[in-house]
């Protein structure tokens, strides 16, 4: 297919251009982010040493301006970056991955839609579709949830969402605390429920651990490194009595029904008994 001579250059005449930087190899790297890297007038990096690491493992010269952008400095930056945003392009990377997704940005682009400004997007690596892909789990469908909670009760709560979810969860995780976290979901989630820990993507350490939460625990105690991790869907099951009983309720009263017999209507075909349901609903 013939090249648009609109769509030869990387980097538009104005706005914000978000570009996704390797998770680790840099050969992984676009051609548009090494030419955006040469040709920007201003970079916004989460880490300006590493982004000056990175052009230069590229061979790449910066010659725009590079300025630092991360999760303490964001709301302070965003006048600046969007006035030169009116100017010309702004490149925005992170350390690694796509920009926003669990790394600054987010209120970069949210101001710049506000104010009329072009955002863009140089797309490339991102650990969570490469941790979806690696898990061999069923991914038809995802959520992603960023990291996990620190504290052991939003972490639990999270985990107690997740019960009867049936699509796939992906999250990131520190090294310090996947031990914990793993020990938690086993607790939670049951230890049947199966997990793919991926540590190091795309680096030379790169390492990816499946099996099932009963013994994922004691594969992570000592993992080092970046971790994405990917835990299955719920199974199908039986619903639990208490909500078929909420069901029986709901229908009786609306159906004008006698609660037995909207229990033995709702609980019909589920493998769940219609006395434990008209019990529970009383």
């Amino acid at each position: 297919m013939a090249v648009r001579e609109e769509d030869r250059s990387t980097l538009p005449e104005r706005g914000i251009v978000l570009a996704a930087t390797p998770l680790g190899n840099p050969l992984d790297a676009s051609p548009r982010l090494k030419e955006a890297l040469a040709s920007a007038p201003l970079v916004a990096a989460e880490d300006t040493r590493r982004a000056r690491a990175l052009a230069e493992a590229l061979g790449v010269t910066i010659a725009g301006k590079v300025v630092s952008h991360f999760d303490h400095n964001e709301a302070s930056r965003a006048p600046e970056l969007l006035q030169a945003a009116r100017l010309g392009p702004v490149l925005v990377v992170t350390d690694a991955g796509m920009p926003v997704v669990s790394d600054p940005g987010l209120g970069l682009v949210d101001a710049a839609h506000e104010a009329g400004l072009p955002v863009t997007c140089l797309p490339g690596p991102s650990a969570v579709t490469t941790a979806i892909a690696l898990s061999g789990l069923k991914v038809g469908g995802f959520i992603f949830d960023g990291f996990a909670p620190r504290k052991p009760g939003p972490k639990r709560r999270w985990l107690e969402g997740l019960k009867e979810e049936r699509r796939a969860a992906c999250f990131f995780e520190s090294p310090h605390r996947i031990e914990e976290t793993l020990r938690l979901a086993e607790e939670v989630l049951g230890g049947e429920r199966r997990v793919a820990v991926c540590r190091e993507l795309t680096k030379t350490h790169e390492e990816v651990w499946r099996g099932p939460l009963s013994r994922a625990a004691a594969w992570a105690a000592g993992a080092r490194g970046e971790i994405t991790v990917v835990v299955d869907g719920a199974r199908p099951g039986p619903p639990s009595v208490e909500l078929l009983a909420e069901r029986a309720r709901e229908l009786a009263e609306r159906e004008g029904l006698r609660l037995k017999d909207a229990c033995k209507r709702v609980a019909e075909g589920t493998g769940v008994a219609n006395r434990d349901v008209y019990n529970a609903a009383q």
